[in-house]
This record gives C-alpha cells, sequence and structure tokens, in this order.
C-alpha cells in the first residue's frame, strides 16, 4: 500500500501544469537532439544547466530526465532513415531498420521501434518505482565511513564507462578528484589550487566544466568530421504496423525489455550494452537468423525495447543511493547538487514529492513520446537536412549565455573555453572525459566523508574495515578494479573502442 500512494503523491506532483510543460519540454528537445546526429544528450544536458538553476528542483529535473530518455526515441529516426544513429545506443537499430526503409517499410520500421520503446519505458519505470524503497531503507543505515566506501565504488566503477585503456580510465578519475578540490578546505578554511583567483573559492564551477568537457568539446569534434547527410525517405507513409508485424515483434520486445531493465543499472553505458546484447540473443533465438541484417522486425523490435529500458533503470541508483551509473546520471547529480539536494537515500525521505516525482514523470514523458513523435516524423526528417555549421554557431552563443547567466562570472567562460579546448584534446588522446566528470563530481562528497569518518573514528583508518557494510563496499570496489585488470576484458575494452572509432 505504501509503493501506492507514494506513487499517488508522485503522479500529484508530476501532473501539476508546471510539471507536465517541463515534461513535454524534456521529451521535445530529447528527441530533437536524438534526431540530429552529433549533439547528443550528454552535452545537451550539460548545456542546459544553467537554466535549470533559474528552476524549481522538481521541474529542472523532470526536464533533463525527459531529454535523457527522449533521446533514445529520437536516436532511432536517423538510425532508420538514414543509417546514422542518433545515439550509440540506436547504432544496432540501424542494421535491420534502414533495410527496411530502403524496402519502403519505413513507417513501419518507426512505429515498431517507438511501441517497443514504450512498452519497455513503462514497464522499466514500474521496476524503478518497485526497487526504489527497499534500496533506499538499506542506504539509510549508511554513516560517514560507509559512504566513503561507497564513493570509492562508485568511482572505480566509472572505469567501465571508459573503452579503451583502463590506465587512462584511472587517470582520468584521478584528474577529476584533483579538479575536486580546487576551492576552499571544508574544515579550515584555506584556499586551495585556486591560483591566487578569488572567484575560484568556492570550487571550479560544475557547469562551466560539464558544458566545456562534453559540449564544446563535442561541437569541435563534429566540426573536424562532420559527414553529409542524406536522407533516404522524404515523406514516411504507412507508419501502423500490420498484425504480422505484432506478432512478430511482441516476444523480442518483451526479452529486450528484461535484458535492458536488468544491464542499466550497471555503470558504464548500460544502454548501448542492453542493446547489443538484445540483437544478439534474437539473431540467435530466430528461426531466420539470415534475415537479420536485411531487414528483420526482431532486429529493430528488440534492441529499440532494450536501450530504452536500460536507460530508465539507470536512475535506479541515481535514485536511490546517489551514485551516478552513466555520464548522463553525473550530470543530473551535478544539477540536483546545484539546487542544493544531496543526492542520497535521504531525498526520498526528505523530499519525496520529488522522488517520487521524477518516477512518476517518466510515465508521462514516454505516453508523450509515444503520442507526440509518430505525427511529428514529417518535421524531424525536414530537420536531417539541416547542416551542422549552421548549428554550431547558435549552440556556442547559447552556451556562453548561460553558463555566464549561472554567476554572472566572466571566469566561468574562461573555464568553459579551457575545458571545451581540453575536453577535445582528451578524446584526441584516446581517453573519455566521462570518468573525469565523475571523479569531479563525487570527489568533494568523497573527501567530506573520509573526513569526518576519521574524526568520528578519532584518526583510526580501521574504521573502515571493521564496520561490515563498509569493508563489503571496499572488496566491491577491489573485485571490479580486479576484473578491469583482467587481459581478456582489457583486449575487449580495446576492441570496442576501436570498433565506435
Amino acid at each position: 500500500m505504501e509503493l501506492f500512494s507514494n506513487l499517488a503523491l508522485g503522479f500529484a506532483t508530476a501532473a501539476s501544469p508546471e510539471n507536465l510543460l517541463f515534461c513535454l519540454i524534456g521529451v521535445l528537445l530529447g528527441t530533437l537532439i536524438g534526431v540530429l546526429p552529433g549533439i547528443g544528450a550528454t552535452a545537451t544536458i550539460a548545456m542546459l544547466l544553467p537554466i535549470t538553476f533559474q528552476l524549481e528542483p522538481v521541474s529542472s529535473l523532470i526536464m533533463l530526465a525527459g531529454i535523457y530518455y527522449g533521446a533514445q526515441y529520437g536516436g532511432s529516426t536517423t538510425a532508420i532513415l538514414i543509417n546514422m544513429p542518433g545515439e550509440s545506443s540506436s547504432a544496432v537499430t540501424a542494421i535491420d531498420g534502414y533495410q527496411m526503409a530502403r524496402k519502403g517499410r519505413a513507417g513501419a520500421a518507426l512505429s515498431i521501434a517507438a511501441l517497443g520503446s514504450f512498452f519497455a519505458g513503462t514497464v522499466s519505470t514500474f521496476l524503478v518505482a518497485l526497487f526504489a524503497i527497499p534500496l533506499t531503507a538499506i542506504a539509510l543505515k549508511f554513516g560517514a565511513a560507509e559512504y566513503f566506501s561507497l564513493m570509492i565504488v562508485g568511482l572505480v566503477s566509472s572505469v567501465a564507462l571508459a573503452h579503451g585503456s583502463v590506465v587512462k580510465a584511472l587517470a582520468m578519475v584521478a584528474l577529476g578528484l584533483l579538479l575536486g578540490l580546487v576551492g576552499t578546505d571544508i574544515y579550515t578554511g584555506t584556499p586551495r589550487f585556486t591560483l591566487g583567483i578569488r572567484e575560484y573559492a568556492d570550487g571550479l564551477n560544475f557547469v562551466a566544466v560539464a558544458v566545456g568537457v562534453f559540449g564544446i568539446a563535442e561541437i569541435l569534434r563534429n566540426l573536424e568530421g562532420e559527414k553529409t547527410r542524406s536522407v533516404l525517405v522524404h515523406k514516411v507513409s504507412g507508419l501502423w504496423p500490420t498484425r504480422e508485424d505484432f506478432r512478430r515483434m511482441a516476444a523480442p520486445v518483451l526479452r529486450g525489455t528484461a535484458i535492458g531493465s536488468a544491464l542499466g543499472i550497471l555503470p558504464g553505458g548500460g544502454a548501448i550494452l542492453a542493446a547489443f546484447a538484445s540483437y544478439t540473443v534474437e539473431k540467435r533465438v530466430s528461426d531466420k537468423p539470415e534475415e537479420f541484417g536485411h531487414g528483420a522486425i526482431a532486429g529493430v523490435a528488440g534492441p529499440e525495447s532494450a536501450n530504452n529500458a536500460g536507460a530508465q533503470t539507470s536512475f535506479i541508483p541515481l535514485l536511490t543511493l546517489g551514485i551516478p551509473a552513466n555520464p548522463v546520471m553525473a550530470l543530473m547529480v551535478g544539477a540536483m547538487i546545484i539546487q542544493g539536494i544531496v543526492p542520497g537515500p535521504n531525498v526520498a525521505s526528505e523530499q519525496p514529492a520529488l522522488f517520487w516525482g521524477i518516477i512518476a514523470s517518466m510515465w508521462i514523458g514516454n505516453l508523450m513520446l509515444v503520442v507526440l513523435n509518430l505525427p511529428l516524423i514529417g518535421l524531424w526528417v525536414k530537420l536531417l537536412t539541416i547542416p551542422y555549421y549552421v548549428l554550431f554557431p547558435i549552440i556556442m552563443a547559447f552556451c556562453s549565455i548561460g553558463v555566464y547567466s549561472v554567476n554572472s562570472n566572466v571566469y566561468d567562460l574562461y573555464a568553459v573555453a579551457f575545458f571545451g579546448f581540453a575536453g577535445y584534446l582528451l578524446v584526441k588522446l584516446r581517453c573519455e572525459p566521462a570518468p573525469l566528470l565523475l571523479g569531479f563530481v563525487l570527489g568533494p562528497l568523497l573527501e567530506e566523508n573520509l573526513r569526518r569518518a576519521m574524526i568520528l573514528s578519532r584518526g583510526d583508518p580501521t574504521t573502515f574495515i571493521t564496520r561490515p557494510i563498509s569493508a563489503t563496499l571496499l572488496l566491491i570496489a577491489l573485485a571490479v578494479l580486479v576484473v578491469v585488470f583482467l587481459p581478456s576484458v582489457r583486449a575487449k575494452r580495446e576492441e570496442v573502442f576501436q570498433e565506435e572509432d
């Protein structure tokens, strides 16, 4: 009964006119950036962080969440129509979706992707609601030592966010931790690493770092490698699937939803992993595996359901433990901190309307997506013809104005330029910036809980291994570190990284 009363509170919060409006804005923006290849949900959310500073916490987080799962919908449109995935998780959809479009079945492919995503999103959001309270109850038993160990698990797990070299990923985490130290010491009030600049006494602006590392760096990378886009289908017809289409998509959607819901919780882009896993499963269980790669309906329905389910369940560790499972969730943590909210299990008890409002908004947002996206396919097709050199000056101006508006501090603009160039260099050096951002977000929390635990234990470092929950978490972190250093795992990471390049 408690679950239903909590959901009632959530729907009452999410269904307010203001929150409905921001949910609609979020899913439309998410679809738009999913449709336009080369922008991505991470860069877009980073750019929009300055705006959220002026909004109510619930409204801002509902909008950012809508952008994230809306991008999963939009990414399938470009994958099907021009064989260019708008999101990494839609890369698998392009294999058979584009072939369906070439056979004149673009409308059916788009509707199969949308309906599969809607079903998966609905089921996986229910799982988020179901597991929220039990995990939160466990997390409420955490003290400073347990939180420190939990942050270690999050940082070590973030190594999974980066493909390629494990050492480079760990170096990015360390760099993020160092950047998080900039500012004033929380106990002594002594300035640290500010280079004598008073404007950095409160630390580096999270918005400036995020916009630079993800937004500006992504623009520079896209300008370097812009591709000409040619739309295969200019008019999409036959949107509603046939009875035979429904029969053939039912089982793949169910399997994709189960796979995505399970893998989405894992750190390191669970939605992407879920899409690839779903495609592999469908090809193995199909009685006509030769159809895959030539327009198989299961090759669209399964992966699309899996990536959307994975996107939704990635909110579970964020909402219950305050640990981000991917770069977008790290930005969500930053948005919560900007609003004065401490991420973690206390959010459910101290701000239940916000906690359950976000969960309820996912159902509403998924319904909005399936109702709005199919009629707007003609508009998305036209937007695909806009060249990137027209878009990037507008995006750059928007970023600069947004970052400056947060604190009216010109040094934040310098930081955006610096971290934009640094982010671009990191990509060229094959160092992914996502672990850096996670280290930057979790670093101050890690330091605070470390020092608090040491004070409470009177300087005894064994407190981290004598407390059962803390010791268990540290063992988990050690196990994750050992696994990623295994030769077979390292070889696979390098292989995936080379394929994506």
